[in-house]
């Protein structure tokens, strides 16, 4: 009753009215027995930010397609910080044939014995293709040294390595865009509880993820050591914060529309 109350007192412009009075906007304001209308205001309002940077995402593909451009991007960030959902934003109206998301598994044997980011090289975008790494090498920066997954000497070799190898993928013409995803500990606990709850969602939850409330600290402390190192001018980390999903999507299109030099 509350909400109804509220929504009733709401003062509704003319564009509010015309977005409420579509398909979308039945939708969307009919979806709960209860019917809340500043919410559905606010997701219609959502909803047409993110066609309009979907539009210019085929805009921005268009052109790598044309003029044979390789444009990488890396979504890093803490488990559950939204990641795979922003990526699916991204790539929801691109052209499927000239994109890949790569998420890769833990390396086999072979991979084991290989230089660290040679099977990152092999996943890298050919001339005409966008690339989007759910995780990328810098599970090296992170995960691996907090969970005991390298040694200490193989996380030193990476720090000593990830900056020239970034720089040499820019020279070679790659367009490296680093986004984090930042959320705040109480917000992980939540999206946890609610991945949990989800039997449609549960498959996601992995003996890693159920220790990083536990090993918070320690995340942080990696995470503060990798933005200080990795930082650069070349290829700079943007932050994204991830508390609220919708805006953080938005955000993350905006980022990569606005780091490249797309007609």
């Amino acid at each position: 009753m509350a909400k109804s109350q509220q929504s009733e007192q709401l003062e509704l412009s003319e564009e509010d009215l015309a977005l409420l009075n579509t398909r979308l906007g039945h939708r969307l304001l009919f979806r709960r027995p209860e019917v809340d209308v500043a919410r559905a205001l606010r997701d219609l309002r959502y909803e047409h930010q993110l066609r309009e940077l979907q539009v210019k995402l085929i805009a921005l593909q268009t052109w790598v397609i044309e003029q044979r451009e390789r444009v990488c991007v890396l979504f890093e960030g803490r488990d559950a910080a939204g990641k795979g959902g922003a990526i699916r934003r991204v790539t929801a109206r691109i052209n499927p044939r000239h994109f890949r998301v790569v998420a890769l598994d833990k390396p086999t044997a072979d991979e084991r014995g290989e230089w660290y980011f040679q099977r990152y090289v092999r996943c890298l975008p050919r001339p005409g293709e966008l690339v989007f790494f759910d995780r990328s090498w810098y599970n090296r920066a992170i995960v691996e040294p907090v969970n005991g997954f390298c040694t200490d000497d193989e996380y030193r070799v990476f720090m000593t390595q990830v900056n020239p190898f970034e720089q040499m993928i820019c020279e070679s013409g790659v367009h490296l865009i680093k986004l984090y995803f930042s959320i705040t500990k109480h917000e992980q606990a939540k999206r946890f509880g609610e991945i949990k709850d989800d039997p449609c969602k549960r498959w996601k939850i992995t003996p890693v993820d159920l220790r990083a409330q536990e090993l918070w600290d320690t995340y942080t402390h990696y995470k503060e050591r990798m933005f200080a190192q990795t930082n650069t001018a070349t290829s700079p980390w943007i932050i994204i914060d991830a508390n609220r999903k919708k805006p953080a999507r938005l955000a993350a299109i905006e980022h990569i529309l606005a780091r490249l030099p797309y007609t």
